[in-house]
């Protein structure tokens, strides 16, 4: 750590951003050499512009099967490309950076953000710019827990494909220390470029290891992805890993989680901590999800014979939630000590109206992420042995 803070200190002093550049290097210079390194201002403020994506010691998770150096994207290239035995909706929303996110530790008073976004989105009328496009930053505390910290978004005419969009995250706060950060990414955009401006001369460290190492994969519905959260770090996923301090896969497409078994078979090549199941709400017909549901689990399952894996029902109708329950019963019959079952008619049950903490009767706003939130923590927690 002592050597990363040493080379962003350098790099500081090379670029102008620390106490000595006028005796080591012109800015310019150095500029035209690397302009990732260049000191710029947003606002009043001076910052210096990391690529965090591919660089030491920054913490990207979220991308299985990402190389250095790729795009970010959330399946699979080959399950991406034609042919592909994917549906074409889940093909396109692989480019969605939800469940995304970058960690790392910084004495900067104060961060700044630019990112290229590549999708080509459109607001949504029943979803906030800043879940489906924006940012949200948090800070661990003293005690270890996360706390919001602020949030950015683009505006208007910054929602385009190939925009690109700055924001200071917070005005300088505090004296200058150590502290712990997560960046969660977009729920419904893609993200093609990402940079962290940082104060002149702050130091950066690798973040602290994951208290659960291995990564939490959740597939499912446009529910999963996030849908219809205010902000990232909202969607019920990642109320869960960041409780948990654990890595996450969100593997949510709105209205193209079908349950294919090469999806199955790819989920099933990861090394996980737990996959929760929750395809429910993209079943066309119980007929499908009677077809599907079963077989998907015994894939994963064939392969993870311990893996903890949770099966959740979308609380659609008795019928479809009877399926999804015998999946459930017939893996506990045949000895199977790590499946659970939760019925998606719980999480709301502690309203009058199931539909009062959802935007449309479906997609939770962020009251009905938290409780979804509510309802899956302990079960997760004793799949996973955590008291």
């Amino acid at each position: 750590m002592k050597m990363w803070k040493r080379w962003i200190a350098a790099i500081g002093m090379l670029c102008g951003c620390g106490a000595g550049a006028a005796e080591t290097a012109a800015p310019a210079d150095i500029t035209r050499i690397d302009p990732n390194f260049a000191q710029e201002k947003i606002g009043d403020l001076p910052v210096c512009f990391i690529n965090v994506l591919d660089t030491a010691p920054f913490d990207l998770t979220g991308f299985p099967w990402r190389k250095p150096g790729g795009k970010l994207l959330r399946l699979p290239e080959e399950l991406v490309n034609e042919p592909s035995p994917v549906n074409s909706g889940a093909r396109y929303l692989a480019w969605h950076t939800s469940g995304g996110a970058v960690r790392f530790r910084t004495d900067s008073r104060y961060i700044a953000l630019r990112a290229d976004l590549s999708a080509s989105p459109r607001d949504m009328e029943h979803m906030p710019r800043t879940g489906s496009s924006g940012f949200d930053l948090y800070l661990r505390g003293n005690d270890g827990r996360w706390r919001f910290r602020c949030g950015a978004g683009p505006g208007p005419g910054e929602l385009k494909k190939g925009s690109r969009f700055e924001a200071m995250l917070g005005r300088p706060w505090g004296k200058r220390a150590m502290r712990e950060y997560v960046l969660n990414l977009p729920l419904y955009n893609s993200v093609s470029k990402l940079e962290l401006g940082f104060e002149p001369g702050a130091a950066i460290e690798a973040p602290t290891p994951w208290r659960i190492p291995k990564p939490i994969l959740f597939y499912g519905s446009s529910i999963t992805q996030g849908g219809c959260a205010s902000r990232p770090g909202n969607q019920y996923t990642t109320l869960l890993c960041r409780e948990l301090d654990a890595p996450q896969i969100n593997l949510g497409f709105s209205g193209s989680g079908k349950g294919e078994p090469a999806m199955a078979e790819a989920i099933a090549k990861l090394d996980l901590a737990a996959f929760v199941m929750d395809y429910d709400h993209n079943a066309p017909d119980a007929e499908y999800l009677q077809m599907t549901h079963e077989p998907f689990f015994k894939i994963v399952r064939k392969a993870h014979p311990e893996l903890p894996i949770l099966i959740l029902s979308g609380n659609l109708s008795p019928e479809r939630t009877k399926i999804i329950k015998q999946t459930y019963e017939n893996a506990v019959a045949a000895g199977d000590k790590h499946v659970y079952f939760i019925d998606g008619a719980t999480f709301f049950s502690d309203f009058p109206d199931r539909n009062q903490p959802t935007v449309d009767g479906t997609h939770p706003t962020d009251l009905g992420f938290y409780f979804m939130y509510r309802t899956v923590l302990p079960v997760l927690k004793e799949a996973l042995g955590i008291r």
